[in-house]
């Protein structure tokens, strides 16, 4: 099975320059990471299921970490690539708009 262009690895430079245009989401190793606060327990649950029909769209599933009640951590890589594609930087970007709407 062919790996589809988006989940190729992103060389070092471009994650650098990508994640420089991504308020608040930094670097974990072969990851990407964001944690959003929401007011309560409903709009954390109803924000991880934005962002699983996001990410179902997507085809790109990240890791979805509901902690302390109200707080949102999404963790996006790659696992066919081994670490950071165009596919975890494109979902980024729409899961910002998932919770910025």
């Amino acid at each position: 099975m062919a790996v589809p262009e988006s989940e190729h690895l992103l060389a070092e430079s471009a994650v650098t320059e990508r994640l420089g245009q991504l308020p608040g989401w930094e670097r974990q190793g072969e990851a990407i990471t964001k944690t959003y606060s929401l007011k309560g327990w409903k709009s954390a649950m109803a924000f991880a299921n934005k962002v699983a029909d996001a990410a179902a769209a997507a085809n790109h599933h990240p890791d979805i970490h509901i902690e302390r009640y109200k707080t949102v951590r999404i963790v996006l890589t790659t696992h066919v690539s081994h670490g950071i594609s165009q596919a975890d930087i494109d979902l980024a970007w729409t899961i910002d708009a998932v919770a910025a709407a």
